[in-house]
């Protein structure tokens, strides 16, 4: 009956629509049932059942957006009966069960399917399960798109999401029409394209996949020190370090600064035990910092996991240690969506950082500059997962998989590396604000934007002269790059 309702109202709605436009006034009473509502879990009711494929011409629809780590058991057990016989598909949202199940439904017919989704679904790691079932094993063309915009409904205290509107069908339109949004809360500008790759860009039908090492010839990158150790060695603020030591004052040598995501953004930091390389009789005679590592010890060995389990053995050390003494390019694994550049700082060794950092050790300048830039950013939002809106980093699928300019020259190198040591400059100017302070869209300082903006024309001249005219160019460019790197390793890998 709510069902009913809603259509009626919508069906008013459009009468209206309709009457300002033409000038003639639609009143459609009596209301009539009309709709054939089935009430029922649509991934478990069979589509054929309800409606003929004969006379069916569009399958529509706003399914629900559920992330992977929050499904129910039931929708959980959705998952498994839509995707069975697909691989990895539990780190898929459960909008994907739509996708997947029209996708299947309207195969040897002309039927389109068209939904609405969280644009998580053509972001990160979700791409190359989701869309390599859609468009290679089943077939589909996307044939049309709104790329991300803001949703809002009018029900209290609703927030935002972030959208994408997805059309396809077995057939290849002959006009590919592309959405545009240059204010996500604003009107799209429809644009004409060849093709729509599931990343919802102009382009071949690329799947950016998790890989161990960079497709360039760049610095490995790793991610930060994970602790595993239930708050036992970390600090969370000068007053509990200074409470620690005023019992254990000898413990001092063994505690580092220690800096996340947020501490790095933020310019703020935590401190923790470093015990790598401790000398044990030191820690013996350190009663306190022996009751921490006991209950580390404890709480791996009740670990469901056999990796950390294992490590109970060694308890007095982080879970995993890739620090390395050495000074060191942090990026924060969550970045805001209003920043056009990600927040990068150097590090010095002396700070140990959180597994929620990215580190590159065996960096320059040059390194600095070019994933400081603003192509850089447009790559990792595209590319990259979010959490809510906000982008995520990540070496497998952002870092080694970015197409990094083709042999630039000397002389181009050598503007990249002045440009990004401008960056830093300007930056010092500023000693008392954070980098978040230096890169909100509101607060970023004149001086910075401009050293930005000289950066960028650097970058950009070693990957083409033309300048990009859009963010929409500049990821097609990197896509058709990235593609060209790769296409050696997809012919060895076929082979």
């Amino acid at each position: 009956k709510v069902a009913e309702v809603g259509m009626w109202l919508v069906e008013h709605q459009m009468n209206e629509v309709f009457s300002l436009e033409f000038g003639q006034n639609v009143i459609n009473l009596p209301l009539e049932e009309s709709a054939n509502i089935v009430h029922g879990n649509a991934l478990r009711v069979d589509w054929e059942d309800v409606v003929s494929k004969e006379v069916l011409d569009y399958i529509i629809g706003n399914p629900p957006f559920v992330g992977a780590s929050y499904q129910t058991r039931e929708q959980k057990e959705d998952m498994d009966i839509v995707c069975h016989g697909m691989k990895t598909y539990r780190v898929l949202d459960y909008v994907s069960a739509w996708f997947i199940k029209g996708g299947r439904f309207i195969a040897n017919s002309s039927i389109g399917v068209a939904l609405v989704s969280t644009n998580s679904i053509t972001q990160g790691q979700q791409v190359p399960i989701l869309w390599h079932q859609v468009l290679e094993v089943q077939e589909n063309k996307i044939n049309f798109a709104h790329r991300t915009f803001q949703w809002m409904n009018e029900a209290p205290g609703k927030a935002a999401v972030h959208c994408v509107i997805v059309g396809f069908n077995r057939k290849a339109s002959n006009t590919k029409i592309l959405f545009e949004y240059d204010d996500i809360k604003g009107d799209p500008l429809a644009v004409n394209v060849k093709n729509i790759n599931p990343y919802l860009v102009e382009g071949a039908n690329i799947f950016i996949k998790r890989t161990k090492t960079p497709i360039c010839d760049v610095p490995k990158m790793v991610k930060g020190n994970q602790p595993t150790d239930g708050g036992n060695f970390i600090f969370s603020n000068d007053d509990e370090k200074f409470d620690f030591l005023k019992e254990e004052p000898r413990a001092e040598p063994l505690i580092r600064k220690y800096i996340g995501s947020r501490e790095l953004i933020n310019g703020s930091h935590r401190w923790c035990l470093w015990m790598h390389k401790a000398n044990p009789s030191l820690l013996k005679s350190l009663p306190k910092v022996l009751e921490r590592i006991q209950n580390v010890k404890q709480l791996r060995l009740n670990s469901t996991k056999a990796a950390t389990r294992a490590k109970a053995s060694i308890p007095s050390l982080f879970d995993e240690i890739r620090h390395t003494d050495e000074p060191y390019l942090a990026i924060p694994e969550i970045s805001s969506e209003r920043r056009q550049f990600l927040p990068i700082g150097y590090i010095d060794s002396e700070v140990i950082s959180s597994n929620k950092i990215y580190m590159l050790t065996s960096s320059d300048l040059y390194h600095f500059g070019v994933l400081c830039c603003y192509n850089h950013m447009v790559w990792t939002k595209t590319v990259g997962g979010r959490l809510k809106s906000d982008p995520c980093y990540s070496t497998g699928i952002v870092y080694n998989n970015y197409p990094w300019p083709n042999e630039p020259t000397k002389s181009q190198m050598s503007k990249v590396e002045s440009g990004a040591q401008k960056v830093l400059n300007t930056r010092a100017n500023y000693p008392d604000s954070s980098l978040a302070d230096l890169y909100d869209p509101l607060t970023m300082p004149p001086d910075l934007v401009k050293a930005h903006q000289a950066l960028d024309k650097a970058v950009d001249q070693c990957y083409r002269k033309k300048p990009f005219a859009n963010e929409r160019e500049r990821i097609e460019f990197l896509f058709e790059l990235y593609e060209e790197y790769t296409a050696p390793l997809f012919e060895k890998n076929s082979k």
